[in-house]
């Protein structure tokens, strides 16, 4: 995709389509409406433009400009870096629909962080979810302009093509975990996995299962011993010379391909979805990927622990007791409750290895939607500068998270009878903390964020500004951290 900085008058933009956002409650841009004699004023006094959030007006026949169509596009009240994202998303996918395939963007006053933020906006807006159709969508936006923004075109064309490599990121985890389980099971994915990452100069190290019993994995074999499919851990090293030592990030997914509840079986309505399962995993490769190609002068791996849950006549029972890879014994209660399985073991490998601080990403539980919907990410930590660090990171990536709390007696429905702990409470009391404070047992104290995305990694219907589908949540958030830790 080309991208270029236009600099002058909106008169003298030329592109198929120009975008334009619509504040509500605020008069229309005056250049833009003195353009086209006053008829933007009209259109909002008549009601027919208000300004709302996703609200698209389309005009033709525009002699004064030189774009074949206007998209106006309602923000809401303030342009903010969400904002920014979703608008830019927004106008991609509206002018791709109508064969509009250079498209300019006017961002009135914004400055370079909004560039990468627009461009971010675009890629992920180009990603379509039809890939196994007979004729999938062949139209994609190939040239963008940005009009509007301040700072020297140099930096913001820098900060456009930042945007451009964490977007792929993003849709990189999105093809993923889009991809049917009968073609994407751990070995696949450790192989694509591999692809990605020595395509960036990563160091990528693939475990399988014998590796990880010499390794102690109970935990996480447990899990895996009722699929055919055999289970993988894959560890991605990003680890350029400009790096200190330390500190050492780890970032670490949930990567169940697919989820049937093993012997504790899932409902059949909606067991579909559960090809989502391993958006945790999907998610810290996308974000190491694009970290990567920023050249983020920082020692970061990505750790991603890779397993089918399956019933079978060998899988695990509720009743079991397993070992950890850092000695702790789990009783499994629920087989459906795999996730915190996979990741405990996950995390004491991080923590052996050298992890001085620690991100989880998992579809972990349904009761964080309940508490949050589908609109903020649930986060725990034992750190309040992590809690800080995630929470700011997402922030400027127009991503929200919501810390709970993780008081020492949420402990206390996880401990076992007959084991150190239990894999599930037993009641459907705080679920989304509880299983926070089963995975707090595996950090050894490290500075660690675990954020839950079950009730935001899926959008059932689709947004002005993506397709309906896996969402990329939180790849964009992750490569931030990543790149603010260097700066602070």
């Amino acid at each position: 995709m080309d991208v270029d900085i236009h600099t002058g008058g909106l008169a003298a933009v030329k592109a198929d389509a120009l975008a334009v956002p619509l504040l509500q409650g605020h008069a229309p841009l005056r250049e833009l409406d003195e353009l086209l004699d006053g008829q933007l004023t009209e259109l909002r006094e008549g009601g027919e433009i208000k300004g709302k959030p996703g609200e698209l007006t389309v005009l033709h026949h525009l002699p004064a400009l030189g774009v074949r169509r206007l998209l106006l596009i309602g923000v809401g009240q303030t342009l903010d870096d969400e904002m920014v994202f979703r608008f830019a998303g927004h106008a991609a996918r509206a002018a791709r629909r109508r064969g509009l395939l250079h498209l300019a963007l006017h961002l009135p006053g914004k400055e370079g962080g909004d560039a990468r933020l627009a461009l971010e906006g675009v890629v992920t807006a180009g990603y379509q979810t039809d890939a196994y159709k007979a004729k999938p969508e062949d139209k994609y936006i190939k040239k963008i302009t940005l009009s509007g923004l301040s700072g020297a075109p140099k930096s913001l064309a820098a900060e456009a093509h930042r945007g451009i490599a964490a977007g792929e990121g993003v849709n990189l985890g999105r093809e993923l975990v889009n991809t049917p389980s009968n073609l994407l099971g751990p070995e696949e994915f450790a192989a694509r996995a591999r692809t990605e990452g020595e395509a960036y100069g990563i160091a990528v190290d693939v475990l399988d299962r014998a590796a990880l019993e010499a390794l102690g994995a109970g935990a996480l074999l447990g899990v895996a011993q009722g699929s055919a499919r055999p289970p993988r851990m894959v560890r991605l090293t990003w680890a350029p010379p400009a790096a200190p030592a330390e500190p050492r990030l780890w970032l670490v997914g949930k990567g169940v391909t697919f989820d049937s509840g093993g012997i504790t079986l899932k409902p059949g309505k909606g067991m579909e979805k559960m090809k989502y399962d391993m958006a945790g995993a999907a998610t810290v490769l996308g974000a190491i990927v694009a970290i990567a190609r920023l050249e983020v002068p920082l020692r970061v791996t990505a750790l991603l622990g890779l397993v089918e849950n399956m019933p079978s006549g060998s899988a695990q029972r509720p009743g079991d007791i397993v070992t950890a890879l850092n000695g702790r014994t789990i009783e499994v209660n629920n087989t459906d409750a795999e996730g915190r399985m996979v990741l405990a073991d996950a995390l004491s490998y991080a923590v052996r290895e050298g992890a001085t601080h620690l991100v989880d990403a998992a579809t972990l539980t349904g009761a964080v939607s309940v508490a949050l919907g589908d609109i903020n990410v649930g986060l725990m930590t034992n750190d309040d500068a992590m809690a800080d660090r995630v929470i700011a990171a997402g922030r400027t990536a127009g991503e929200r998270f919501w810390r709970l709390p993780m008081d020492t007696e949420y402990l206390e429905a996880m401990r076992g009878d007959m084991a150190d702990l239990k894999n599930i409470s037993g009641n459907r009391k705080a679920g989304t903390i509880t299983a926070g404070k089963f995975l707090e047992q595996f950090v050894d104290g490290r500075p660690w964020a675990h954020i839950d995305i079950a009730g935001t990694a899926w959008d059932d219907k689709g947004q002005p500004w993506r397709s309906k589908g896996s969402s990329g949540i939180a790849v964009r958030t992750l490569v931030r951290l990543a790149e603010r830790w260097t700066e602070s």
